[in-house]
Formats: C-alpha cells, structure tokens, sequence
C-alpha cells in the first residue's frame, strides 16, 4: 500500500504499509511486522497536506541485540537502485532462506537463480545480476534475512 522512511530523533525507520483495515494497520518497521492504531486527518487538513501524512505508527520497546549484525540500511525508494557492491545478489523483502544454490567459486549465467527465498509464504528465485564466478555465499539455508541484506557476490 505505501513505503515510508521516518526518522525519530536520531534514528530512520523504513516502514511498508501491508494493509488498512478500519483504524488499524498492518506494517513492517524494519522488515518486523506490526499491527497498529492511527487516526485519520479531518478533511480541512488532509486537503491541506501534500503528500498525505503516512499512518502514526507506535513502535513496541526495542528487543534485545540480534544475534546477526544488521545490514546496512536499504536505498531510499526512488534511489537509483545501486547494489551495495558491484554483483551483490540482495534480498528484495524480509524472509528466510529454503536453499542456497551455489557456493564460491561456482559459474553462474546472467539470470541464473542462485538462492531460494521465502518471503510472505511465496518462493522467490534471486538471481546472478551477470555471467561470472560466485566470489562470496553470506548466507545459509535456514538464514533469516532483511531487505538489502546481500546474499551472494558474484564477481566479472
């Protein structure tokens, strides 16, 4: 429904709006799902705002450090879409990993899918940007992954 980046104090948060329902909302901060309240401007003001204010989201206490480090934050929407790295084969929306593929120093053809990813209980194939050798697998089968979080080098 919407993709918003807001930034509290110090700290940005990119959050997806999944769905609307009454004066609630399903959404993901930071690749984590929510349910949450919002309330919606009076007419006078929500004609008066370009572009329309994103739902007020209340974010629970943060949890314990993850055990992962967390990868670095993802493009903002309407970025020219750059990879991290040159090759980076990059996770598109949090999920887990049903199979890795390849491992370094495999041949891969341009298009040929090098990871299995389960996101919202859909498969999605991840595939090499080019032909070339796998130089890096940073992930396992198994593996939790955020959005951006690279996946797979694959090197000229």
């Amino acid at each position: 429904m919407g993709r918003y980046r807001l930034t509290i104090g110090d700290k940005t948060f990119e959050v997806d709006v999944l769905g609307v329902q009454g004066e609630r909302a399903r959404v993901l901060v930071n690749g984590r799902p929510y349910e949450v309240r919002y309330q919606t401007l009076t007419p006078e003001a929500r004609a008066a705002a370009a572009p329309p204010a994103p739902p007020r989201v209340t974010l629970p206490p943060r949890p314990a450090a993850p055990a992962r480090p967390e990868p670095p934050a993802a493009p903002p929407p309407g970025a020219s879409g750059a990879s991290p790295e040159p090759g980076a084969v990059t996770a598109p929306m949090p999920g887990s990993i049903l199979e890795v593929l390849v491992k370094a120093g495999d041949q891969v053809q341009a298009g040929e899918t090098v990871v299995k990813l389960e996101a919202m209980k859909m498969e999605n194939d991840l595939q090499a940007p080019f032909a070339g050798v796998v130089k890096e697998v940073r992930v396992s089968k198994g593996d939790n992954v955020s959005v951006g979080e690279v996946l797979v080098v694959v090197s000229a």
